[in-house]
């Protein structure tokens, strides 16, 4: 099932021998966005025509993901810095060896990651409701572990996750698409069948655990040698989140990427975790804002 994109053709193309299936529209400056779990890149499709008539606006499937080829067996496939050098070639592919670069949760990882590896080639990024995974993880401590069970079970080094969400991935993934999501109907019931149709397929099943088990056992440790060595973003960049209302977070979303990004433009949005979905106006407001920085 495709669930198409107004404004948008969908195209193929192959990187190094791996399809990545994307929408495109418009022109100007390009802006790559990626999507997030558990979706596709119909995660933009509200985004996309209010940003396609200043910018030539580029939503691939990630990798593994969707309609994307997987990059190889195992979680190295998920290893965010070996999935930003793919994207970045996948944008040079098109033509574009300087482009801004938005992502939401997991492809806000990956976007965080080219920032760091590619700064010739990034002009601008943006991460809507996520942080780099080694605060992440240092953040989760006591019962904040129970809002966070997935990133523990999606981790698991054995096929424990697949056998597990593969009796009923329907429940399992509609637990995330329903309790993460504040704004009434914003995940339409056609975008929702189009999620769960996806992640019906063992293999979808597979990529979602091998990207989550990148994150404990690779990710995390690329991000740990960047903070000793004092890395740092220096691009524009912007970090929106969600407001989380009366609940106190376990970390302080601006203290963190303060750190990371001299440069930073902060957004808090009234709605849950799927920032593009739920207030897609407001998501595109602040792209703009960014990339006019």
């Amino acid at each position: 099932m495709v669930l198409p994109m107004a404004e948008a053709t969908t195209q193929t193309v192959a990187i190094d021998g791996r399809t990545v299936r994307y929408d495109v529209a418009g022109e100007g400056r390009p802006l790559l966005l990626l999507h997030g779990f558990p979706q596709t890149r119909a995660t933009w499709r509200e985004v996309l025509p209010r940003l396609a008539d200043r910018y030539e606006v580029v939503c691939p499937d990630l990798p593994g993901y969707g309609d994307s080829d997987r990059l190889s067996a195992g979680m190295e496939a998920f290893d965010k810095r070996r999935l930003a050098a793919h994207l970045v070639a996948f944008m040079s592919e098109l033509g574009h060896d300087r482009f801004g670069v938005v992502g939401h949760d997991r492809g806000g990882l990956v976007a965080f990651r080219a920032g760091l590896d590619f700064p010739d080639a990034i002009t601008h990024l943006g991460v809507l409701d996520i942080l780099p995974t080694v605060d992440n993880w240092a953040a989760l401590h006591g019962v904040a572990g129970v809002f966070a069970f997935h990133l523990y079970l999606l981790a698991q080094p054995t096929d424990l996750p697949e056998r597990l969400i593969g009796a009923d991935p329907d429940v399992f993934f509609s637990h995330f698409l329903d309790n993460w999501t504040r704004v009434p109907g914003a995940i339409s019931d056609e975008a929702r069948s189009h999620y769960l149709q996806v992640l019906r397929r063992p293999e979808a099943v597979q990529a979602v655990c091998d990207d989550y088990r990148a994150s404990a056992f690779i990710d995390g440790t690329q991000d740990a040698e960047d903070q000793r060595a004092g890395h740092r973003l220096e691009m524009p960049v912007l970090a929106a989140w969600q407001d989380p209302g009366d609940v106190q977070l376990p970390f302080d979303p601006q203290a963190i990427w303060s750190n990371w990004a001299p440069r930073l433009i902060t957004r808090i949005l009234p709605c849950g975790h799927f920032l593009p979905e739920e207030a897609p106006a407001d998501v595109s407001d602040a792209i703009d804002g960014l990339l006019q920085a």
